[in-house]
């Protein structure tokens, strides 16, 4: 199975990316986590980038705050998916890493997921490794089965407790 890289701008990105990863494990699809800025370590970026299908790499997960530039400096280096989550930061909310993120030139996608979104950023990882691996697959398809469950659970729960 090919591998997710995620890259996180800053350590301060860690408990965001945690929850990637996380999910990532939980679901079984291998991945592999790198600190390298777009601004402060960009040959190091873009030599992760330009590598990464040859290291096993299928799909890039890139997690910045502010200005938000790590996603786009990937996708310029690889044609692998790129999937940006933007960080919130103290300044704008993550308002400026999300329009950061969603702003790329056309002829570079980016896909970005919600502000401190790691969790729907590793499941569309997984999506789009699953398109060929059945096995993956059925792991995300029973996913969504406990998922759609525990709200059903959920609701039962509230609808006893609130009922008159």
């Amino acid at each position: 199975m090919k591998k997710v890289g995620i890259v996180m701008g800053s350590a301060s990105d860690l408990p965001v990316v945690r929850k990637a990863v996380d999910t990532l494990a939980a679901l079984g699809v291998p991945y592999e986590v790198h600190v390298y800025s777009a601004h402060r370590t960009p040959s190091q970026a873009a030599e992760y980038a330009a590598s990464a299908r040859s290291r096993g790499i299928g799909v890039l997960i890139a997690a910045a705050g502010m200005a938000a530039h790590l996603a786009g400096a990937l996708a310029a280096r690889t044609t692998l998916p790129v999937i940006g989550i933007p960080c919130k930061s103290n300044t704008f909310d993550g308002m400026d890493a999300l329009l950061s993120t969603v702003q790329m030139p056309s002829g570079i996608p980016v896909a970005a997921v919600a502000v401190d979104g790691a969790v729907n950023a590793a499941l569309l990882s997984a999506q789009i490794l699953a398109v060929e691996d059945a096995d993956l697959a059925a792991r995300l398809d029973e996913k969504r089965v406990k998922d759609a469950a525990a709200v059903l659970e959920k609701d039962a729960e509230i609808e006893a407790e609130l009922r008159r």
